[in-house]
């Protein structure tokens, strides 16, 4: 199963929807980490990222997604707030 859909399945519109988001949000959490000047610091937060997007990926109750969604949103900005007060 990748991504929560069973092999061959087609998404309904608001699951593709769903996962552009997520997608959208996974690429602004790795550029924002790219701007971290400590090279060690970085590759940790690219490696927290990337566990948390995998540890969450099979989940398909479209209500949990969008909170994690929101969740992720607010984690995303402290996180921006911390790298640009780093610079």
């Amino acid at each position: 199963m990748k991504g929560g859909l069973p092999p061959g399945s087609i998404p309904t519109l608001k699951q593709f929807l769903l996962r552009s988001e997520v997608l959208k949000l996974y690429r602004q959490f790795i550029r924002t980490v790219k701007e971290v000047s400590d090279s060690a610091q970085r590759k940790e937060f690219e490696n927290w990222i990337r566990h948390d997007f995998r540890r969450n990926k099979h989940i398909t109750d479209e209500e949990s997604i969008r909170m994690m969604i929101t969740r992720g949103r607010m984690s995303l900005k402290e996180l921006e707030t911390t790298v640009e007060m780093a610079k």
